[in-house]
């Protein structure tokens, strides 16, 4: 074979290995594509359905919002949505902001729960409760709007009842896990209200948790933390005078701790 024959043969041969490289290019940027156009799908697919679940979920407490408006006793405020309670003598308001599904809040009330109880109870100051209902939608369900209309028939009953009631279903035994949507069940909730004196056995309270008499109030009290003048964006969190309390060990401060955090905002 010439030189130039040779050399024709090697240029034929790399210019069929770059037409064969490119092809395969092709080929491997069409095979991405259509991965990932499977997965997009796959992904719209999955989104669509948690979507329609949601949906589903949330329409009873979608029919709540064009429902009558029924105000607990013993609450206050426009729409009923100020839970204030304590010696009304109390010079200053500890306000608290809270969500029934919230782990951090529960640890809080495990904690140092029954430590603010008694502040309240010897006057030290007033406490005003705002509850919020934001884990529904980052956990999806609806255990902190049922748990927070149980409040407020627990509120019907008496301040107290709210009080007891409260620190109960905070409680270690009672309090589920987070991604766990225990408090969406009318039974579970009507279990918990048997360890309250004040709730247990009682018709009426029972009968206002199973209607959902409350329903309205509690989605109404869940606008008033997302308006929140005190720019409170979590919970739980504790705000006096306008300044939010700096707790150490949060969010499970010892009651010592607890107490020398509403001590110093009580003595600005």
């Amino acid at each position: 074979m010439s030189k130039r024959n040779s050399q024709d043969a090697k240029r034929a041969a790399r210019e069929r290995l770059r037409v064969e490289r490119e092809q395969q290019a092709k080929k491997d940027k069409r095979r991405r594509q259509l991965g990932v156009a499977g997965a997009v799908v796959a992904i719209l697919a999955i989104a669509g359905g948690i979507g329609y679940a949601v949906t589903q979920m949330g329409s009873d407490w979608d029919k709540a919002s064009d429902g009558e408006l029924v105000v607990p006793e013993h609450a206050s405020g426009e729409n009923g949505t100020t839970v204030l309670i304590g010696d009304e003598s109390a010079e200053k308001t500890l306000h608290v902001y809270e969500d029934m599904r919230c782990p951090a809040c529960a640890a809080f009330e495990q904690s140092a729960g029954a430590t603010l109880k008694e502040h309240v109870a010897d006057g030290k100051y007033q406490v005003s409760y705002t509850m919020a209902t934001f884990i529904d939608d980052v956990a999806s369900g609806e255990g902190s709007k049922n748990a927070l209309s149980a409040l407020g028939a627990a509120l019907d009953v008496s301040e107290d009842a709210f009080m007891e009631y409260k620190y109960a279903l905070y409680s270690a035994e009672n309090h589920p896990q987070e991604s766990l949507d225990e408090f969406a069940k009318d039974d579970y909730l009507l279990d918990v209200a048997q360890e309250v004196d004040a709730l247990k056995d009682n018709a009426d309270f029972e009968r206002n948790v199973e209607e959902g008499t409350f329903d309205r109030w509690a989605l109404e009290m869940s606008e008033k933390f997302d308006d929140n003048k005190d720019g409170v964006t979590g919970t739980p969190s504790f705000v006096m005078d306008g300044e939010k309390l700096e707790v150490p060990n949060m969010p499970a401060p010892s009651p010592e701790q607890f107490t020398q955090a509403v001590e110093a905002a009580l003595e600005k």
